[in-house]
């Protein structure tokens, strides 16, 4: 097994993807996976089931419909799963799958609960020796040879609308920054008042590690649309073209090791607000850390994480140090955050993108 095969399986979101990709090149590894995702399912985590027949992902799944006691639930095994992963066909890539099991890897990504049962089946260890092959042939697909790749000038971004008009488009980083450090200054300070030490307690609150008003970017206009962790399930958007400035300063987040040198670099304490979460979905019952962006600021006008380091460490737990330990939440795949108001419109024109209802997939308006 190569080393970046190794480290794709060892996240949540890289096997994930690779599960997702087998299970379309396979109807039967579906309806396996299902029942194993039911039985395996965590307590608290979510796997939902429509009356269509459908776990929301599209595909029919298998019995549903019947009412309770009307359907015995197959009694299908890992090695089951592992044998139909084994016949998958590795040796042409097909890019829109690919491009569907990143979809689906990055709208399974939950901070807030346990992994839902695909993920917790993902995580055995002949699953993960059965997805080797595959995981390998998506590295040295045409997409996947990208995953590596920097931050580029030319970035999109998407604004939501709600009402009549789209969001506005985020301006003066400073002052964003401010407000959401002393309101996370704050968040910590009443969690630490009020709510219990056990981390098992049933409390919730913010989950994601970076500033979620800031400016997010991404190389591609489809992917500020589709790649969305926690999708809200808006249905219009305009995307606006943006470029940075020619002297912007970008650091690049391309492993678990480079967030956590960030986070000793730049450490702010969020254990209170985030113990109860985080535990939810790294087991881990400890103090947490995650960067002082406005300090980051200081040195950096961009922060952005490559897919390769997203699939790897995202949902997961990055350790530290001894004592701390730290999660990449609320990112994406190639995504960039800015700290600074360096990037620029260019002349571009923005682009007006609808989802039909009941439709899964992005029509370009105008």
């Amino acid at each position: 097994m190569t080393a970046d095969a190794a480290a794709l399986l060892a996240g949540p979101r890289g096997r994930r993807l690779c599960l997702e990709y087998a299970m379309a090149a396979n109807p039967v590894l579906w309806e396996v996976m299902f029942w194993l995702a039911h039985e395996a399912a965590p307590e608290g985590s979510t796997l939902l089931t429509f009356s269509d027949g459908s776990d929301g992902d599209g595909s029919a799944n298998a019995g549903a419909g019947a009412g309770a006691g009307e359907h015995i639930p197959p009694d299908f095994t890992v090695a089951d799963a592992t044998a139909l992963i084994a016949a998958t066909e590795v040796h042409a890539i097909d890019d829109a799958q690919v491009r569907a099991g990143l979809r689906a890897s990055v709208g399974a990504a939950m901070y807030w609960q346990p992994p839902d049962g695909r993920d917790v089946v993902c995580a055995v260890p002949e699953m993960r020796e059965a997805l080797v092959p595959l995981a390998e042939a998506l590295l040295a697909s045409p997409g996947g040879t990208t995953w590596r790749a920097g931050y580029t000038a030319a970035q999109w971004t998407a604004l939501w609308q709600t009402g009549s008009e789209a969001a506005p488009l985020p301006t003066d980083a400073t002052a964003l920054l401010a407000a959401w450090s002393q309101a996370q200054h704050d968040d910590e300070a009443r969690a630490a008042r009020e709510r219990p030490r056990d981390p098992r307690a049933m409390w919730s609150g913010a989950w994601w590690s970076a500033p979620s008003a800031l400016l997010s970017t991404r190389r591609h206009a489809a992917d500020a649309l589709e790649l969305v962790e926690d999708d809200a399930g808006l249905d219009v958007a305009t995307v606006v073209p943006i470029r940075g400035g020619s002297s912007v300063r970008v650091l690049e987040i391309a492993s678990a090791l480079d967030w956590a040198k960030l986070c000793r670099a730049f450490p702010l304490e969020v254990t209170a607000s985030r113990r109860h979460d985080w535990f939810r979905v790294t087991g881990r019952d400890g103090r947490w850390l995650i960067p002082d962006w406005p300090r980051v600021a200081l040195s950096w006008d961009a922060v952005h994480l490559t897919t390769f380091a997203y699939l790897c460490a995202a949902t997961t737990l990055i350790e530290i140090d001894d004592e701390y330990a730290s999660v990449i939440g609320g990112w994406g795949p190639d995504a960039t955050l800015w700290l600074t108001d360096t990037a620029l419109e260019p002349s571009e024109p923005r682009q007006h993108w609808v989802r039909p209802e009941g439709s899964g997939d992005w029509e370009r308006r105008g």
